[in-house]
């Protein structure tokens, strides 16, 4: 018993040391193609082509003094950046691998307990900063959340009719001969358009608008609380990533290829990213509700009908 224990925790502590490294390679991939995009060099000058440049910048950011506004409330505006990674890195408890043996078999609901645990995280920061800017950023990050949470929920739904199973590792026995990418294409798009409004990404970073916002929620932050609040958040994209290769694109764990469609998930935030300009906010609420709402509960009665039918039919 102990010794499972053991296992259990050295290989939780392993997986959240890769997520971390992944974190950090992913935000120098992010900063070459962005380069790439704009007709520059990304970072190219610590280490071998850069590559050392997100250790250089974690220490950098750790080791720089800790600010705090004088108003604001002190012990939430500490905390929230740290439950916020806590939450991004439990998370990935949810991840099937044998290995872990978290893989339980009510993985979803945990991912959409936790997933909207981590909007109190984002209210609370903006909120404790007192700070005009931050506090909108806290609120727009709380609206889009919830909004793009009810879609993500029915669009997750017409997939667990289909598998008849809240676990993650369903999907890989059902993908054996289709990808579910070609059977439910419109509720594939839809959930990649929810991913990214849920990870707070570009088209959908109201939360963190420059232009208009100085930064949004986290304006206030520096050294380690920026840090934290930066690494929770490539955390979620890797994490949605997962899923979203889980979910539609073939989920076979033992091959390299799912891999592969992972990283390539990864790229597509970044694309995105160098190629979209941001949304307004009022038609980012429209989508949510007059758009996203009513055609994945259609889809959802549909898909319901259709797995009631073919459950009646076999037997």
């Amino acid at each position: 018993m102990y010794k499972d224990f053991f296992l259990m925790v050295l290989s939780n502590l392993i997986l959240m040391l890769c997520i971390l490294v992944g974190v950090a390679f992913l935000t120098l991939l992010e900063r070459k193609i962005l380069g790439y995009i704009q007709i520059r060099k990304g970072p190219n000058k610590v280490g071998f082509v850069g590559l050392l440049q997100p250790f250089s910048d974690a220490i950098k950011l750790f080791t720089k003094e800790q600010t705090y506004p004088y108003m604001s409330n002190l012990n939430l505006y500490y905390l929230s950046p740290i439950v916020n990674l806590f939450l991004s890195l439990f998370m990935w408890q949810a991840m099937p691998y044998l290995t872990i043996c978290f893989n339980f078999d009510f993985s979803l609901l945990f991912f959409l307990s936790i997933s909207s645990l981590s909007v109190y995280t984002l209210m609370l920061a903006g909120w404790s900063s007192n700070s005009n800017y931050a506090m909108l950023g806290g609120m727009r990050a709380v609206a889009q959340t919830i909004s793009y949470e009810v879609s993500l929920v029915l669009i997750l739904m017409s997939f667990l009719f289909l598998i008849l199973s809240f676990d993650i590792l369903s999907f890989e026995k059902y993908q054996e001969n289709v990808w579910f990418l070609f059977l439910l294409f419109p509720l594939s798009i839809m959930m990649i358009i929810s991913s990214l409004a849920e990870t707070n990404r570009t088209p959908f970073d109201f939360a963190e608008g420059e232009s208009e916002l100085v930064s949004g929620f986290n304006v206030e932050y520096s050294s380690g609380g920026f840090a934290m609040i930066f690494l929770a958040e490539y955390a979620n994209i890797l994490f949605m990533s997962f899923l979203v290769s889980m979910f539609f694109l073939g989920a076979d764990l033992a091959s390299w290829v799912f891999y592969m469609k992972f990283i390539f998930m990864s790229m597509f935030w970044i694309w995105v990213r160098g190629t979209l300009p941001r949304y307004r906010y009022d038609k980012l609420m429209y989508l949510a509700w007059k758009g996203f709402l009513p055609v994945s509960l259609n889809l959802l009665i549909f898909n319901f009908s259709l797995s009631l039918f073919l459950f009646v039919l076999f037997i």
